[in-house]
């Protein structure tokens, strides 16, 4: 009879390399959205995700690669929980992450906007500050689509070199 592994390190080492579907680039831990792993007194791995946004269609892709590379590595009994509080930002991506967006050519994003609770409030403004091309650092870009392949991106174009690339937006 083989035991399952009762190691949590190795556990969590295993969940944080589960590539993102959409970011393939990132993993999960570099994306900010695995929370946690832990495992209980019975042994279960629980693996803990926040998704980008609660409508996040690579949420069920997300768990279901968590638990399979958990289960591949002998962990019998895996559970994957979803949370929404708090709330997923993209100042979650580590530092890491950011680096990778900028090497494939994806434009990291600044800052998340600070909002207080209650209403969300609604401004008028310029459009947003030119964002840096990842490919040769120019400022001369711009925005050509506030949606890119999916709604966490944004298609721009730079100036100075004329090559296209995705901006993700802070959230």
């Amino acid at each position: 009879m083989v035991t399952p592994p009762t190691d949590e390190r190795l556990a969590r080492h295993i969940a944080e390399r589960v590539p993102d579907p959409e970011l393939p680039m990132l993993t999960l831990a570099d994306l900010g959205v695995l929370r946690e792993v832990s495992l209980t007194a019975d042994g279960t791995v629980v693996a803990t995700l926040t998704p980008t946004y609660s409508g996040c269609p690579a949420m069920s892709e997300m768990r279901a690669e968590v638990a399979a590379r958990l289960k591949a590595a002998g962990y019998e009994r895996v559970e994957v929980r979803t949370v929404l509080d708090p709330p997923w930002t993209t100042d979650w991506i580590t530092d890491a992450g950011r680096r990778s967006l900028a090497e494939h050519g994806i434009a990291p994003p600044g800052p998340a906007p600070r909002s207080s609770t209650g209403p969300v409030p609604l401004v008028l403004s310029a459009a947003r500050p030119a964002v840096p091309c990842p490919r040769c650092g120019s400022a001369d870009t711009e925005e050509t689509s506030r949606f890119g392949a999916t709604s966490c991106k944004a298609l721009w174009r730079c100036g100075a070199c004329r090559e296209p690339f995705e901006y993700v937006k802070e959230i």
